[in-house]
């Protein structure tokens, strides 16, 4: 009977170690699952997506020393689910390297590493500083739509469906538009061989005329040429260009702006600036805004772009992306 006791009491003992054990595992599996569930809730409205846009954290990565590369980590941990990237934000290591093949598959490589990482989708690279597309000079203008090439393929090896570019140049209505046109015809020529869209926001100068943006696009005429309506950058000409605080000589209605500029566009840029204390953007009636862009049959993404100085980086990504959910709801 003793014998049999002992043996009872090391089955029983057994039986309890190898229980515990398996509890703990389906614990710790159960709250891994939780907290990577928690990781990656994706922030979406009935109508659209969410994308960051990566100019939103351009102090952090400027001011703070934020590595660039951090970029997925943190649009997923903020809850969207498309990223658009920032050409600049990227030259200290690529301008040192001369933009060689090397360094922008390099650049090409880790983005696409972290995109996927993070079970996030890579939607524009925006691009600043590869020269004027609208140039009055046609030796410059062939010049920076050359400069853009490199970018066209670095998008095209992210799966980006665009390249964001900048219409710089004259000041003069009819030269600017001419020169717009053929510039983005050159480079939109180029990009479709690589199925990638050439678009054009709303940046300031004459592209921040409606108008006359809208009768570029209407002139290209091409598939893959078309826009990324932004909320806030109507500002035709500055009071100061060296000193924006200054405000804004002349500035086109933001709300027929973007109305004009519906019907090209491939992406959708929601700027905002300061708060009030109901979450509203001071300047910009949301509600209005995404009405306007559902009812041209828009169901993209919508990207986040941070720009304001009284809340920090963080905070106003996250006080525009609620504003975005919130004013959804208002939409019929």
């Amino acid at each position: 009977m003793k014998n049999n006791t002992v043996i009872n009491k090391s089955l029983v003992c057994l039986i309890a170690i190898l229980f515990t054990a398996f509890s703990c595992k389906e614990v710790k599996k159960s709250e891994e699952v939780t907290a990577t569930e928690e990781e990656v809730t994706i922030s979406e409205t009935p109508d659209f997506q969410l994308s960051l846009a990566q100019w939103s954290i351009h102090r952090m990565i400027r001011e703070d020393g934020v590595d660039p590369y951090s970029f997925a980590e943190k649009a997923s941990a903020w809850g969207f689910s498309g990223l658009e990237y920032v050409s600049q934000l990227y030259h200290p290591e690529l301008e040192a390297a001369g933009f060689s093949e090397e360094a922008m598959n390099n650049f090409v490589t880790k983005s696409n590493a972290e995109a996927e990482k993070y079970g996030l989708q890579n939607l524009i690279i925006m691009i600043d500083g590869q020269g004027d597309l609208a140039t009055t000079d046609a030796a410059e203008r062939k010049s920076a739509v050359e400069n853009h090439f490199k970018w066209v393929d670095a998008a095209a090896g992210m799966g980006c469906h665009s390249i964001r570019v900048n219409l710089s140049g004259s000041q003069d209505p009819d030269e600017w538009v001419a020169n717009s046109v053929d510039g983005l015809t050159q480079l939109a020529t180029y990009a479709k061989e690589k199925n990638v869209n050439v678009i054009v926001e709303n940046h300031g100068g004459l592209s921040s005329n409606a108008a006359l943006l809208a009768k570029v696009m209407q002139t290209v005429n091409m598939d893959n040429c078309g826009t990324l309506p932004d909320f806030g950058n109507f500002c035709i000409r500055r009071n100061d260009p060296s000193d924006y605080s200054k405000g804004c000589a002349e500035q086109y209605d933001i709300y027929q702006g973007v109305e004009e500029l519906m019907p090209y566009a491939k992406a959708v840029s929601a700027k905002s600036h300061n708060f009030d204390e109901a979450g509203n953007e001071t300047e910009i009636d949301y509600a209005k805004m995404l009405q306007i862009v559902k009812d041209a049959g828009y169901s993209g993404f919508v990207g986040v772009e941070y720009e304001g100085n009284e809340l920090g980086e963080e905070a106003g990504i996250i006080a525009t992306r609620d504003l975005i959910l919130k004013s959804s709801e208002m939409l019929q």
